[in-house]
């Protein structure tokens, strides 16, 4: 039987550390800088909705909606209704910050487009991926704590891995669209060189909070075979 007081269980919680650190200032990054450049005013004047338009227009994406949904940084795009939605901070807005983030999931409209690889591995992960990251910690305990269902904790961390193959994936996809957006705002004028740094400034802090989730659930996955070999 499995006890709290096993000195694996505190070492592990160790291996866990860095992770929170680094979510926890990628938090902080993301919403200071967003704050910081949503109040700098872009000289084209142009909205982040307005810029989306005119992008996915520009890539032929005429058949993309662009939808406002509440709350603050929950834009994003949606592949299987081919729908951006974006904040109204965002959407209304003709900040440096509204254009960096639509920017950026107009990047990843036009990856979906283009059938950009990363992305279509993400897609296709995603399912076993959201069983995995919720369940898979918990099948997991179930076999860490009872004797004859210790099979169940190599069910945990093989479910859990298809969580962590996600994240991974999700990297190159964000850093992509992040690409993506600051070639298209410059080509387009949308920003002007001397803004340029301010837009980057944010899709970085934003790109951040993908390498902290990707650390943490690397760790976390560590900590569960590191358990699991010393039960």
């Amino acid at each position: 039987m499995f006890s709290f007081g096993n000195p694996v269980f505190f070492t592990s919680m160790l291996l866990l550390i860095p992770g929170i650190i680094l979510s926890v200032y990628a938090q902080i990054k993301v919403k200071s800088t967003f704050k910081k450049y949503s109040q700098t005013k872009a000289a084209s004047g142009i909205t982040g909705a307005q810029a989306s338009r005119q992008l996915l227009d520009q890539a032929g994406l005429s058949g993309v909606a662009i939808e406002e949904i509440p709350g603050d940084l929950s834009d994003h795009y949606d592949p299987r209704k081919r729908v951006m939605r974006l904040s109204e901070g965002v959407g209304r807005s003709d900040s440096l910050a509204a254009l960096g983030v639509a920017a950026h999931e107009t990047g990843h409209a036009i990856q979906h487009a283009e059938g950009y690889v990363p992305m279509k591995v993400r897609s296709a992960v995603v399912p076993v991926a959201s069983f995995g990251s919720s369940l898979g910690p918990m099948i997991f305990i179930a076999g860490l704590f009872i004797s004859s269902f210790r099979p169940l904790m190599t069910i945990g961390i093989v479910l859990f891995t298809a969580a962590v193959v996600f994240q991974i994936v999700t990297l190159p996809v964000e850093f992509d669209a992040s690409s993506r957006a600051m070639k298209l705002l410059q080509s387009n004028g949308m920003v002007v060189q001397s803004e340029a740094q301010g837009a980057r400034k944010v899709l970085s802090a934003a790109a951040l909070t993908y390498v902290a989730a990707a650390l943490m659930s690397i760790l976390t996955l560590l900590r569960m075979v590191l358990i699991s070999r010393n039960s």
